[in-house]
């Protein structure tokens, strides 16, 4: 799940392979998709990002990122797990993020590692992989960028941080095995399957908090969550909960 700056949320369907533009009120605006290689189709969609005007879904088992307009048209699609450079190959995609300079930045299951491309999908760079010491990936999950161009990416129970050119600058602890993590603006939500935290981006304390929500209302599994407009959106297996942010 992730929502652009005109508030349109959009979310993937991986048990169906479809996408969806909804608005805060939880209204289907489009959908698109089904199972299949062909453009616009899906094998496991597992993650969403949305800039203003693009939307980058990872279409995990295709083994490619689908880009599409804010409307969900298709526009192109990027694959490269049969490259000769091994260095720019990846698979099993699992998130996928563009930072405010442009680049995009693909979360690579396959090798354990995050690869860089430029706006015209061409490779820059690869990182965190096995040779990274401290800031070597060993289970990475999903991954979210900031407004400062960094990276973060949940791995098992630690946030790894990655500056634009793959360095290792930081990590945060946590307590529980995340699934998620959303960057909207300075508010960056993590959540495992039964808990949510935040952490404020302005000021940067290391500490995560933990947002208590209506656990009566919230008996299923936590797919992800993020907080738009003092806002807390919740996405589980059926429902979007929805939640005033103090």
């Amino acid at each position: 799940m992730h929502i652009n700056a005109s508030g349109f949320l959009f979310i993937t369907d991986s048990g169906n392979d479809d996408i969806y533009k909804m608005d805060t009120l939880g209204r289907v605006i489009k959908s698109t998709g089904g199972h299949g290689w062909a453009e616009a189709t899906f094998d496991n969609p597992v993650d969403i990002f949305a800039t203003a005007l693009s939307i980058y879904v990872a279409d995990k088992n295709n083994h490619r990122i689908q880009r599409f307009d804010k409307d969900l048209n298709p526009i192109s699609s990027l694959y490269t797990r049969d490259n000769d450079d091994p260095n720019s190959r990846f698979g099993y995609p699992l998130s996928c993020v563009i930072v405010p300079q442009g680049d995009l930045f693909i979360l690579d299951s396959e090798n354990k590692r995050i690869l860089k491309f430029d706006l015209f999908g061409n490779f820059i760079q690869n990182f965190g992989g096995y040779d990274y010491g401290k800031y070597a990936l060993n289970n990475p999950i999903a991954m979210a960028g900031d407004f400062n161009n960094f990276i973060y990416v949940a791995d098992g129970k630690t946030i790894f941080i990655y500056d634009q050119f793959g360095n290792g600058i930081g990590e945060i602890k946590g307590t529980d095995d995340f699934v998620s993590i959303n960057i909207i603006f300075d508010n960056m939500t993590i959540n495992s399957k039964d808990k949510i935290y935040y952490y404020d981006l302005k000021q940067r304390t290391g500490v995560l908090e933990n947002i208590k929500i209506d656990t009566d209302n919230n008996k299923e599994e936590i797919k992800s969550s993020l907080i738009f407009n003092k806002k807390l959106y919740v996405l589980t297996s059926k429902e979007i909960q929805i939640f005033q942010r103090p």
